[in-house]
């Protein structure tokens, strides 16, 4: 196995994540299997019980593990599917050793952070690291293997020690380290310097810790100068070769593209000593055709001057982080179409009565004056009323709307309350009090306990019969009778009103193998009203859409009937306008 370790330095949130995904994704170019692994030191079990606008969105995988976004990154880059395993953390391993501890298995030795913890982290990661990610069910050539926070922290040290005992057992040609550092400019402009010291004290640091970098990757907000390169290979006792430049780029779609011109990949090569893998043709067409599509994709960026407006009306608007994977999606939608997308961000409290003005007159300009309107998932009462408003608004004045997880249930809410004329209805989650609940918990939810006790990770989602009308249905084609998407929810539509509902004009196209919980809901006289209980974004790629977000997008930059066409004729995108 060979592995490529990105390890951090200087300051967190300088992009250890997309330079680690855009590695794999070079290495994936020539033909061969990636996997990747993510180290969170944090001592909750996952990230399932965080808040999003503390920690950014809980990304969900197949198997439904609660992951850290940065899985959701490799999951994008590589077109791979991960499991729970690949997230690593502190209290996964403490509880994966204590568990041991329990039942004898150290046969009654003192149980310690070294070797006890560290060896456990070490099993970890070559287990994982064989698990086969693609259709082909091989062992991966190479495993991407991100620790996050920075080297230094008090709670990375376990696994600076393992890792450091890992390079070691790999060997020479085996392992490689990408340290990622920051380089500021003083003062802030294109006058400034480049300083250099940071990132000497960040590699002084982290060989201090036992670990040797081969590659130290400089985020920097413009392009590094030569003198800068030479003097922190000087200083960092390193080849020019061995020092990446990283500097900021239009979109992050451009990373790849950056590393690939400072030939990254033949770097890794060498030091790997990769040549002995010899991939199948049909491995190495793949991967030049991957890169090609890659490559069109982000360049023609560039030239996009035809936006297209989507209003996300959400309660975690304040880090967009929080919705990294709708927005991600909403990007990827737009590359296949070769329009520019611009997500307005709204606070859905700011679109309830009782605002103050200013607020109040922002968010509502910015909904009225969107060519969609998407409202995602969450928890919790607060901005609720702010997201049906904009879904009365959207459903009446026959704008492009799509209701993801949440974004569903409130849409079949306000429907119930402002079409069907139910009286007194709401949520058991946002109104317990109320008379008749349109939403209800789903009957095997432990309400006692939050973490992973949800409707969790991958399930099959039934179109209808009589549905050949959905919009959305017909982004997958005819002959598709059956999706698979992820799920993460607590709460569904009460089964006991679904006749009522579709009555009144809105319908459940698709339902779960028993027909019991309600998938999507679409009203038919309109351009794009659809709301899905599972999270699409999840499953959104660079090279393949989520076909609820493209048909959203789709519908909203008026070439929905195009796309529809395209994607099931299975084209990468739109032929472009000359």
């Amino acid at each position: 196995m060979k592995y490529v370790l990105v390890s951090g330095g200087v300051i967190s949130g300088v992009g250890k994540g997309i330079i680690a995904s855009s590695t794999g994704l070079l290495l994936k170019t020539t033909g061969l299997t990636v996997t990747s692994i993510k180290i969170d030191p944090y001592i909750n079990i996952d990230a399932g019980t965080m808040a999003p606008t503390e920690h950014g969105e809980v990304y969900v995988t197949d198997d439904g593990g609660e992951m850290d976004l940065d899985l959701g990154n490799y999951e994008r880059y590589l077109l791979t599917s991960l499991t729970r395993d690949h997230n690593i953390t502190t209290g996964k391993v403490y509880q994966d050793v204590i568990n041991r501890e329990r039942i004898g298995h150290y046969l009654g030795k003192t149980v310690q952070v070294v070797p006890h913890i560290t060896d456990a982290i070490q099993e970890w990661i070559e287990r994982v690291a064989r698990i086969p990610v693609d259709e082909s069910r091989a062992e991966p050539d190479v495993c991407i293997i991100e620790l996050g926070g920075t080297v230094g922290d008090i709670e990375s040290a376990p696994f600076i020690h393992a890792l450091s005992q890992l390079q070691r057992k790999a060997g020479k040609g085996n392992f490689v380290q990408i340290h990622v550092s920051y380089v500021p400019v003083i003062p802030p402009g294109p006058g400034g310097e480049q300083k250099t010291k940071p990132t000497q004290r960040a590699i002084s640091d982290v060989r201090s810790a036992g670990l040797s970098p081969d590659l130290i990757a400089c985020r920097c907000e413009q392009p590094l100068e030569a003198s800068t390169i030479q003097k922190i290979a000087n200083m960092c006792s390193v080849e020019q070769h061995q020092v990446i430049a990283v500097h900021n780029v239009t979109t992050t779609y451009h990373v790849p593209l950056l590393l690939e011109k400072q030939k990254l990949i033949n770097t890794i090569t060498q030091m790997l000593d990769l040549t002995p893998i010899q991939p199948t043709p049909e491995r190495i067409e793949r991967g030049s055709r991957m890169w090609k599509d890659w490559v069109d994709l982000a360049q023609g960026q560039d030239f996009l001057h035809d936006p297209v407006t989507i209003a996300l009306v959400g309660k975690y608007t304040s880090l967009h982080d929080a919705y990294i994977s709708v927005s991600k999606a909403l990007e990827h939608a737009a590359m296949f179409c070769h329009k520019k997308v611009k997500i307005i961000w709204v606070d859905s409290s700011h679109l309830e009565d009782g605002t103050a003005p200013a607020d109040y007159h922002k968010a509502w300009h910015s909904v009225c004056t969107a060519d969609g309107v998407l409202v995602p998932g969450g928890f919790g009462n607060r901005g609720t009323e702010g997201m049906m408003k904009a879904i009365t608004w959207a459903r009446t004045n026959k704008k492009p709307f799509l209701g993801v997880c949440l974004g569903m249930q409130l849409a079949v809410l306000e429907y119930c309350r402002n079409v069907v004329g139910i009286e007194d209805v709401g949520s058991e989650e946002l109104h317990p009090a109320a008379e008749n609940h349109a939403i209800v918990y789903m009957p095997e939810v432990d309400k006692g306990k939050l973490g992973g006790t949800m409707r969790l990770g991958k399930h099959p989602c039934i179109f209808q019969e009589n549905t050949e009308w959905s919009r959305l249905r017909g982004m997958y084609g005819p002959s598709v009778s059956q999706i698979e998407e992820r799920h993460r929810h607590r709460y569904e539509v009460n089964p006991a009103m679904i006749e009522q509902i579709e009555k009144a004009g809105l319908t459940f196209i698709g339902k779960d193998t028993k027909g019991e919980r309600m998938e999507i809901v679409e009203i038919k006289d309109h351009p794009w009203f659809v709301g899905v209980q599972f999270h699409p974004e999840y499953l959104s790629r660079v090279l393949s859409p989520s076909r609820a977000f493209l048909g959203f997008f789709a519908a909203a930059a008026g070439c929905l009937d195009e796309v529809s066409k395209a994607v099931v004729q299975g084209q990468r995108s739109v032929a472009r306008k000359q």
